[in-house]
């Protein structure tokens, strides 16, 4: 995939019910237009290029410990077990796609969750 921008939001775009605005000046996406589940950030705090997102328990925790070069705990919202992605790295994106559709499973409501589940099988 070519532009980490565009290419996170094809995958958020995706999910049913997503939808996109700026949220502290970077593209943000929401399930339903309320709630957070990934959130760009372009050297937004730091000098790196990179997402947060939500994060299933343990999760934050396990990822930066085995790869601290890929994986963040990002400011805020790293006390929440939201994980942060470097985007400015050699980056699988398949493995983002599954990080941003567990992101998206711990907001949604299960009705939409259920909706994914129908649309990938």
């Amino acid at each position: 995939m070519g532009d980490p921008l565009e290419s996170l939001r094809a995958l958020c775009s995706a999910l049913p019910e997503a939808t996109e605005r700026l949220s502290h000046g970077e593209p943000t996406w929401f399930v339903r237009g309320k709630k957070t589940f990934v959130m760009f950030a372009d050297h937004h705090h730091d000098d790196r290029l990179g997402f947060w997102c939500a994060a299933p328990p343990g999760i934050q925790e396990e990822l930066v410990a085995a790869a601290p070069g890929r994986y963040f705990r990002p400011p805020y919202v790293g006390h929440r077990g939201w994980l942060g992605v470097y985007l400015d790295v050699p980056v699988d994106w398949t493995e983002i796609a599954e990080i941003v559709q567990d992101a998206y499973r711990m907001v949604a409501p299960k009705a939409l969750v259920a909706q994914l589940d129908s649309i990938q099988d």
